[in-house]
């Protein structure tokens, strides 16, 4: 294809930006599929409010820290968490880790809200990555004495001691013809779009929004942010966006690795496509199966219930309050450890509670009704029971007992 005067000069320099995009392996558009139905199952999937709110601001909480602690914050998943919802305290010295949290978390709802309100279109502009630079540069945190949050930077700069960014005069046209690029002839040739499709947009976005490396500070997470906000767009559940850059972070040597082959190949960005969406995989893959670890629980509950039905009053409920508590063990449990499986147990079956004849019968009910069996190791809930009235798709995903399984089919 010919080069235009942009592509000319830029060739001289960084000759792997060409906008074009290579023939991805059928692995690749594979591993792409996959992605697609987990996450059309995962937006598909009845979760309780009180649950999807948690889940929103755990993930949300992890990627605000995966972004950041790829550049260096220390705080702890704990301390992430606390920051989103509004309760961490830090002394004085660490308050700009905080700060670099909330300015991703910022971000992320501004993003949120603003596709859900209509104020995003979706579409990737030049103001808006320049907005999402500010935003995780705001406040008082550390950055480049040069850089001015939210302006693309007027002088050149080198990315440690790897790599030269394109000089600073190429900056706004590079980011502009991204920009364009992306709206108009991403997945050109391609017979149909697909959410597929937009998970590997929302990756080559970041790679090329780090090779320009448009701003004096800020790039990685602005670069990340965009492939946030390109998932979102495309329908991600907001969980499922923070996947990434989850990824990036627990892998991050190979991420710095990936980046600087793609450059280095001259511009192969295939293996580092590869690498992330097999890290998109698994991750969906786990959140796949916590979900329907939770569902499993809520049925598993209603189960309990329907069985002991005949069993009212005080004794039913703790014979309920066993059955569950038996559900949340992964082995099973010796006779000898049933009172000490709860605070709440402890206080049926302990030195003032029932006598060892009760936990006998309790557990004898619990067999009686399906809800437990003994084995030789001890008893086991009989989570297994309520198999037959989950979906498929649901029970191909968990394993025996009703855990989750180590491989999700798809």
């Amino acid at each position: 294809m010919p080069r235009d005067g942009l592509l000319q000069e830029v060739c001289q320099t960084h000759p792997w930006i060409t906008f074009e995009l290579p023939e991805m392996p059928q692995a690749i558009w594979f591993d792409l599929g996959r992605v697609t139905e987990a996450l059309r199952f995962l937006a598909g999937m009845p979760v309780l409010p009180e649950e999807r709110l948690r889940l929103h601001q755990v993930y949300l909480a992890k990627g605000a820290l995966a972004t950041t602690a790829i550049e260096g914050n220390t705080l702890s998943e704990e301390q992430a968490l606390q920051q989103v919802q509004g309760t961490l305290h830090l002394a004085p010295s660490k308050t700009y880790l905080g700060q670099e949290i909330q300015n991703v978390v910022d971000a992320c709802n501004y993003i949120g809200a603003g596709l859900l309100e209509g104020e995003l279109s979706g579409r990737v502009r030049p103001e808006l990555i320049r907005r999402f630079n500010e935003m995780v540069l705001a406040g008082d945190i550390p950055r480049a004495s040069e850089a001015v949050p939210g302006q693309f930077r007027e002088y050149d700069v080198g990315v440690g001691n790897v790599y030269r960014a394109v000089p600073h005069r190429l900056v706004r046209p590079l980011t502009e013809r991204l920009c364009g690029w992306l709206h108009e002839g991403f997945g050109a040739g391609r017979e149909e779009w697909t959410l597929g499709t937009e998970v590997l947009k929302a990756i080559v976005a970041h790679i090329y929004l780090a090779w320009i490396h448009p701003f004096g500070d800020g790039n990685g997470r602005t670069a990340r942010l965009l492939e946030f906000y390109i998932l979102l767009a495309a329908g991600a559940p907001t969980f499922t966006a923070h996947l990434l850059s989850n990824h990036y972070n627990e892998t991050r040597a190979r991420y710095y690795e990936e980046l600087d082959k793609a450059s280095g190949s001259g511009g192969d960005i295939r293996p580092f496509v590869a690498y992330a969406v097999q890290g998109l995989v698994d991750g969906l893959e786990g959140q796949i199966a916590e979900l329907q670890a939770q569902q499993m629980k809520l049925v598993f509950k209603d189960f309990v219930r329907s069985a002991l039905h005949e069993d009212r009053g005080p004794t039913g409920q703790r014979r309920e309050m066993l059955a569950l508590a038996l559900a949340e063990e992964a082995k099973p449990v010796p006779r000898s450890r049933i009172p000490l499986l709860t605070p709440e147990i402890a206080a049926e079956y302990g030195p003032k509670g029932k006598t060892s004849k009760t936990v006998t019968r309790d557990l004898n009910a619990l067999i009686t009704r399906g809800l437990a069996v003994r084995a030789k190791e001890g008893y086991i809930a009989r989570t297994d029971e309520v198999r037959a009235y989950l979906p498929d798709r649901v029970q191909r995903a968990t394993g025996p007992q009703g855990r989750p399984s180590r491989r999700t089919s798809h």
